[in-house]
């Protein structure tokens, strides 16, 4: 299907549902929206080229200065501890927590680094009416990396992980914080402009959708990604995530230990962060997913919006559930002052961790479209 330009109708196919539309021209910040699921096929912005570059740019060199200055200080009974990003990094590696390293490390820095280089890639060199080599498959890596980019989860896990130490100890934020702070507001405003369809366009491609699995190998994966993420979550819950050492004697604490301990402190929002992020989510995204799943495999063909809905939900929800895992993360960098005070992650950051990147492959692997489809038109 060609691209069409300069007002001329063009038919697109809705990712969610594979509604065939077309698209009338749109006016600036106009989108259009699949008639039949809602899903929003495209949105255009004046300029928005030009907006990309600025803040890719913009975000690219807060990225880079938030590596190498101190991000965060910590000072409790005459000692001192500071990190910078880096830093943190390589005490999880000394931990032995490397798997918990190199998840912090994609998606704080090398991911959205990613994202960046490519979206500056594409666009430079269309402002001076060149198109780049490879530029679809450019494309479709950006895109695939984009939900795993948490730089905005790990930021708001950093100030959580602030507000429940600033009681017991004095916190200094460096210049890599301040830095990090306005990277993480660039990558967003970055993230917001970019739009599939219009990026497509302006590169004379068409993406197109993924090759899909057959409706049966899609029912089933999804199933084996729950069924492994119900298994992973007992363990998460009822294992320590990690452990406080204070003057010598170990503190171990589960999930739900530590949001009833900072409810007890007084610390209510930070307490209903974390419970709604590493508890409410995490089952209510499993269940969710589980009824999806249950649905299509026995072939409902009612309430297809109502689904469509809960299915957007999970999308959104479900990243956000690395909140806890970042905490842990952080804390485990900052606070390392031997027997007066350490904390050390705990096995069940890692279980954790794989539920919540399990259940985010349940949702990729669910295929919307069977919600849309009965039993007879699946295998058509």
């Amino acid at each position: 299907m060609p691209p069409e330009v300069n007002g001329v109708r063009q038919t697109v196919v809705c990712h969610e549902c594979e509604f065939v539309v077309r698209l009338p021209k749109l006016q600036n910040k106009q989108k259009a929206l699949c008639p039949r699921c809602g899903f929003k096929l495209t949105q255009f912005h004046k300029q928005a080229e030009q907006r990309i570059i600025a803040l890719s740019l913009s975000a690219l060199v807060f990225l880079v200065l938030s590596i190498p200055f101190e991000f965060l200080g910590f000072s409790a009974n005459g000692q001192t501890q500071t990190i910078d990003i880096t830093a943190s990094i390589m005490i999880l590696v000394e931990q032995d927590y490397l798997s918990l390293a190199v998840i912090q490390l994609l998606a704080i820095v090398i991911l959205p680094m990613i994202i960046l280089i490519g979206l500056l890639y594409l666009l430079v060199p269309l402002q001076y009416g060149h198109q780049p080599k490879h530029g679809k498959t450019m494309l479709k890596v950006i895109y695939w990396v984009l939900p795993w980019s948490m730089a905005e989860i790990f930021l708001v896990g950093v100030l959580v992980s602030l507000i429940k130490i600033s009681s017991m100890a004095e916190i200094e934020v460096g210049m890599s914080f301040y830095a990090y702070i306005a990277f993480t507001l660039c990558m967003t405003a970055t993230v917001l402009h970019m739009d599939k369809h219009q990026l497509s366009q302006a590169l004379k491609t068409e993406l197109g959708h993924a090759k899909k699995l057959s409706p049966s190998e899609s029912i089933q994966q999804t199933w084996a990604l729950l069924i492994t993420s119900i298994i992973l979550y007992v363990p998460a819950n009822l294992l320590p995530i990690m452990n406080t050492r204070f003057l010598g004697k170990d503190d171990p604490s589960t999930i739900l230990g530590g949001v009833i301990l900072l409810w007890q402190m007084g610390s209510y929002p930070i307490a209903a962060v974390i419970f709604i992020a590493s508890v409410l989510v995490p089952v209510g995204k499993l269940i969710i997913l589980i009824w999806l799943n249950y649905t299509v495999q026995v072939g409902l063909e009612m309430k297809q919006n109502e689904r469509q809905f809960w299915y957007r939900v999970t999308e959104f929800i479900g990243r956000w559930s690395m909140v806890d895992v970042f905490v842990v993360a952080v804390l485990v960098s900052l606070i390392q002052l031997g027997n007066t005070m350490s904390i050390f992650p705990g096995p069940a950051a890692l279980a954790f961790c794989g539920v919540v990147i399990l259940t985010m492959l349940a949702a990729m692997t669910f295929d919307t479209n069977l919600i849309w489809k009965g039993k007879s038109e699946r295998y058509e």
